[in-house]
């Protein structure tokens, strides 16, 4: 099953907003409880969202490229990374986490970054 974890720079709006829209999707942010503390390095939530089995959904194109190579790049993994577009709105993006929730299947977007929309 596909949980998200939002990167502390994701404005929480979203975690609401989907839960309101799929009560029983798994949202989680960094620095609230069950996840990361704010201020974690990107590598270590890589290294989190690796060993708990979480999506990143975070809006951090010039870092996170280059961080999901290196933690690759040390034989690690993630289940995926989702990029936020800034060309969405709120509720377009609620809508397309939802249905990427719905309609897939964990895997497939393993050891990736994945550029919302993917939809259209």
């Amino acid at each position: 099953m596909i949980r998200y974890l939002l990167d502390e720079n994701v404005d929480p709006l979203y975690r609401s907003e989907l839960l309101k829209r799929e009560p029983e999707l798994e949202v989680r942010r960094v620095g609230l409880l069950g996840a990361p503390p704010y201020a974690t390095p990107d590598p270590e939530v890589l290294g989190w969202c690796e060993e708990n089995d979480f999506l990143l959904v975070t809006n951090d194109r010039n870092t996170m490229p280059q961080h999901l190579r290196d933690h690759l790049a040390k034989g690690r993994h993630v289940p995926g990374i989702f990029m936020l577009s800034p060309n969405m709105s709120v509720g377009e993006t609620i809508q397309e986490l939802a249905l990427i929730w719905a309609a897939s299947e964990e895997y497939e977007y393993f050891d990736r970054i994945i550029f919302l929309p993917i939809s259209y």
